[in-house]
């Protein structure tokens, strides 16, 4: 899958700013697709001369001007279409980490350690953004009442998945730690 459809289903918010839409993919789409502001830029650029999404300049006093975009219709077709294709194959987890980890034996167990805390640290940062946007989302109601109400699902569950990743990864850095250290006191 290409950053194209990423950005066409972002956009399904409204119209946005590429800034904002950088921060959007920031705290609801990189626990799942990842890029750079400069990626997103480039981006838009294509789908707006591919006719995907449409620009307008905004005129500003003492600031740049900026650029909005929105979905065209041909935008909407193209991701709807994208949406009812199955995905071309599974996810494949491709993280450093557990390289490290599997290469570990031998090695400094302190190391290992760090570099596990590290990793509980970033899920712990994530975790908490994630929540706060799940809060803002639900906004004093219940998940059944938001489920029910809201106009739009899909941002919702993606984030869900999102916080369930980070607490799986929380769980198995305690659990790697605890390992560790019991082989330490033992050995």
């Amino acid at each position: 899958m290409s950053l194209k459809y990423a950005v066409l289903a972002a956009l399904l918010e409204g119209e946005a700013s590429g800034y904002e839409l950088s921060k959007s993919f920031d705290v609801s789409l990189a626990n799942f697709w990842p890029a750079t502001p400069q990626q997103l830029y480039r981006e838009l650029e294509r789908l707006a001369q591919d006719g995907l999404v449409r620009a307008r300049t905004v005129q500003q006093e003492r600031r740049p001007n900026k650029r909005m975009f929105t979905l065209t219709e041909a935008g909407r077709s193209e991701l709807g279409a994208f949406a009812a294709e199955p995905p071309k194959r599974p996810t494949a987890v491709r993280d450093e980490l557990l390289i490290k980890i599997q290469a570990m034996d031998g090695g400094d167990p302190e190391v290992t350690r760090a570099l596990i805390g590290e990793r509980m640290g970033w899920a712990r940062g994530k975790l908490d953004r994630y929540r706060r946007l799940r809060d803002r989302l639900i906004d004093g109601r219940t998940e059944e009442e938001y489920l029910r109400d809201c106009d739009r699902v899909g941002p919702y569950l993606t984030l869900m998945a999102g916080i369930g990743f980070e607490e799986e990864n929380l769980r198995w850095c305690e659990r790697a730690l605890t390992v560790l250290r019991q082989r330490t006191a033992r050995g």
